[in-house]
Parts: structure tokens; C-alpha cells; sequence
């Protein structure tokens, strides 16, 4: 437990050196803000104040002390990149990202499954020419509509880029001639 260390050396921990104070062997911050990371204590400092860490820390049971300081340092790190909605907005963004990914596979699954039923052996031949014409239609929209979603002004998810409906061909049945074609994101 970090609390019940042995006594520290002589040097003073980075919130006593950025606070210019003496610092005790009984400091609150020692155990959390080592003196090689003052940047550490630096941002918490800047967005949260010392005097409201030094509250946090003391409401805070021992043992989970550790974990809240990497809470406060991550937090202070986000609000310091983004000052409106720090994590929060990190959070939405990878929250946005995933339904985006998830819509793009549910397309992806639904043009295989249509690809592999044109294309199956002997399924091909069984499907009347209106059953194939609606299979096309409906795979059309799906790629109509992804690409309006991606051709949004506001939509970044593959590098900024949208998807360009000329950039992927179909064949005679709809489907995409080969998986080559389609638009990965780059990583």
C-alpha cells in the first residue's frame, strides 16, 4: 500500500517543488506525484487546483487512491486537449466510431450474403429475372446510402474521405467484382 511506505529520501515530490513548498513525510501528494513526473502533478494542478486534489484525495480510501490519481491525470490530459468536452468528448468519439463500424458491417454482411446467393451454385439459374432485378435494387440502396453517410461534410471515420459511388464497381448481378474494391479504412 502506498501509504505505508518507509520514509522518503531528502528530494521533494513534484507537487511540492511546483507548489515551491518544503515538502513533509507526511505529504499527501508524495506517494502519487514522484518527483521525475512533474508534469504529471503540473496538468491535474492546472485543471483541478491543488487544494480540490488535496480533497479528492483525502476522500478517497487509501487503497484506492492510486486508481483515482490516473483518473484525475487522465482526466486533466483530456480537458487540456479538448477544453469543452475533455474525456467526455474522447468518449462520444469512439462511441460514434463504433456505431459507425457496426453499420458498415451489417452492409458488408448483407452484400455477401446477396453476393454468395446470386453466386451460389445452382441458385443462380432458380431465381426468376424480377427476384434477381430486386436483389440488385435493394443492394444498390445499401451502397447509395453508405455513401451518403460518408460523403457527409462531418463524417471522418476513414481518414476524411468519403466514399465516392463511381469507386466501387458492380457487376452484372450487383455485386462487387472482387473484394479488392472495397473502401477499407486506411490505417
Amino acid at each position: 500500500m502506498k501509504g505505508h511506505e518507509p520514509p522518503r529520501s531528502t528530494s521533494s515530490c513534484a507537487a511540492c517543488k511546483f507548489l515551491k513548498r518544503r515538502c513533509s513525510p507526511t505529504c499527501l501528494f508524495a506517494p502519487y506525484f514522484r518527483s521525475d513526473e512533474p508534469q504529471k502533478f503540473a496538468k491535474v494542478h492546472k485543471v483541478f487546483g491543488a487544494s480540490n486534489v488535496a480533497k479528492i484525495l483525502v476522500d478517497v480510501p487509501e487503497n484506492q487512491r492510486d486508481d483515482a490519481v490516473n483518473s484525475l491525470v487522465y482526466e486533466a490530459e483530456a480537458r487540456l486537449r479538448d477544453p469543452v468536452y475533455g474525456c467526455i468528448g474522447a468518449i462520444a468519439l469512439l462511441q460514434r466510431k463504433a456505431v459507425e463500424l457496426q453499420q458498415d458491417l451489417a452492409v458488408a454482411q448483407t452484400r455477401l450474403a446477396r453476393c454468395a446467393a446470386v453466386a451460389g451454385g445452382g441458385m443462380a439459374s432458380s431465381l426468376s429475372t424480377s427476384s434477381l432485378s430486386v436483389l440488385i435494387d435493394q443492394d444498390r440502396f445499401l451502397m447509395n446510402s453508405l455513401s451518403e453517410i460518408m460523403m457527409n461534410p462531418g463524417w471522418d471515420g476513414w481518414g476524411g474521405e468519403g466514399l465516392d459511388r463511381n469507386s466501387v464497381e458492380l457487376d452484372r448481378s450487383g455485386c462487387m467484382d472482387e473484394l479488392s474494391q472495397l473502401p477499407f479504412p486506411k490505417g
